[in-house]
This record gives C-alpha cells, structure tokens and sequence, in this order.
C-alpha cells in the first residue's frame, strides 16, 4: 500500500534534519553527477598522459572530495601519489578504511580547509613542503567544492595553486552547478526561486564568468582554460531521500533558515511539481579545465 500525502510530506520536512554527509551519499547514488565528473576527469587524464613522459607517475591533490566515487579514478591513474583534502573527517575515515581493506598505496588524507591553507601564497608553500612532500603535483581537482570559498577569492586560489602546487604540465578541473538556468525543472532555477523568495539570494559561483576571466589574467596567459556545461537528472523512488537532496541544494539549515511554514511550502512543491508527475531533479554543471604547459 502506498504511502499516504500526509506521511510523505511528513517524510519530506523531515528529511531537512539529515547530515549533509547522508545527503550527498543519496545524491552520489541516485544522479548522474558522479559518472559526468568521471568522463570529464576521464578526458583530462587522457590529455595529460598523452603530454608527459610515460615514465613519469601521475601526483594529484583532491580538493574537497572526501570520499567520492572519483577517488577510485583517480586512485587507479595517479601511481605517484595522491592526497585528499577535506574538512570532514567523516569522508576522510572512508577513504582510510577503504585503503586498508583493500591494501592501497599512495593515499595520503589531510585534514583541513582549503581556504585557510591556500588562499596565502606563504601557507600554501607550507602546505607543498609539509603535506605534499615538497613536490608538485600533475593535477588538482575542485569537484563541488569551490562552493565553500566566495567568489572573490577563486582568482586568488588558483593562482595560489599554479604558481605553488600544480606542476609545469598540468591541470586542474573544477566542477559546479551552472548559476544560470530558465529551466524551472533545474536545481539551479529552484535554489533562485526559493533562495530569493525568501531571503532575497541569488547563486552568484558562475565558474564559465570566472573562466572568462581567466583568459584575460596576464599572469596565466601561458594557460589553456576550457569550459563546458553538462546536464545530469536525479531521481530516487523515496520521497524522503529525494527531499534530503532538495535541503542539501536550498542550503538548509547550514545557510538559509527556512521557517517551518516555509519548508512546509517548498515540501508541498516539490510533491506536486516533481514527486506526483515522476519528474526527475535536473541539474546543470559546469566544467573549468586549466591546463599548463600542454
């Protein structure tokens, strides 16, 4: 017997008390997102073996991505070591689990923030000579992570992480939800809809803008910088674990406050507009590629 309205609306209010950890867990399981990261970083592994020596075994630094399924990608590609960087230590103790389990080598976890440990060009040489061994790295990734720096400081970063981290033939690719969208069906169109309904926000992160400009710093003028945009749907037969995921990208409760009328407002939408039509979240995303010396 099905579920009735009032049980799955209540599963959907609370659904907005998970962890975020579980909730990027449901996201990783039931979108697309995971496999459109995975070819993406698939095409910038392929670039780079093609560019240096065969000899030569891959480093990498993971901003950011605890625990995701990339790790196994990137795991596999980068036999001269690769190095986690994230916040949580939860995703950190998977990974260490992992590892053990299944005897791998050349995993190093670090706990941190990336923002405290790299946005100064002193801390970030200390961050190379102390935790990546003094070396620079092939490629960094920024998977969903340039989320938790403003906008502002992005320039700052990657130059921080060219001119300290990354090699002299390298890349590093980044990935995020598109800041514009008409598509109503679109995490991107909802988090404007909501977010400025309520709380007067709009999602300013626009990685192609940032790649725009990019192109015209003069102290990365050597640099290559592709974008692109994807598309990938989410949709999981539970309402309580597909409203987990609609929390996690209103940003409740971390950084807007919905009142309890408010969730339950934005709970009743999304059982008429997606949950009782079977319509799938859509999500589009972008892909910043900066490749140096290639």
């Amino acid at each position: 017997m099905k579920n009735s309205k009032s049980t799955l609306l209540a599963a959907g209010l609370q659904a907005g008390e998970s962890d975020m950890y579980d909730e990027d867990e449901i996201w990783s399981r039931f979108s697309g997102d995971k496999p459109d990261i995975g070819r993406a970083l698939l095409a910038v592994l392929r670039n780079l073996d093609h560019t240096l020596p065969l000899s030569r075994k891959l480093r990498a630094l993971s901003i950011g991505s605890g625990s995701e399924p990339q790790f196994r990608i990137l795991q596999a590609a980068c036999r001269g070591g690769l190095f986690l960087l994230d916040i949580d230590q939860v995703p950190l103790n998977v990974v260490i689990e992992r590892v053990r389990r299944q005897g791998l080598t050349g995993v190093r976890t670090i706990r941190g923030d990336y923002n405290r440990l790299l946005l100064d060009p002193a801390r970030a040489r200390k961050f190379r000579e102390d935790r990546l061994a003094g070396s620079r790295l092939d490629l960094i990734t920024l998977h969903h992570s340039l989320y938790y720096s403003e906008t502002k400081d992005w320039e700052r970063l990657f130059a921080n992480l060219v001119r300290t981290i990354l090699a002299r033939r390298g890349a590093i690719h980044a990935v995020m939800m598109s800041a514009r969208s008409r598509d109503r069906r679109s995490t991107t169109w909802l988090y404007n809809h909501f977010a400025g309904k309520y709380f007067g926000c709009r999602n300013d992160q626009d990685l192609l803008a940032f790649g725009e400009g990019l192109r015209r710093n003069r102290t990365l003028k050597k640099a290559r910088i592709v974008t692109r945009t994807s598309e990938v749907r989410f949709w999981v037969d539970d309402f309580g674990k597909f409203m987990a995921v609609v929390w996690m990208i209103l940003l409740y409760p971390n950084v807007h406050r919905y009142s309890r009328r408010q969730r339950e407002e934005i709970t009743g939408y999304f059982y008429r507009e997606f949950w009782k039509k079977n319509q799938p979240l859509v999500q589009h995303q972008d892909h910043l590629v900066l490749y140096r010396g290639l």
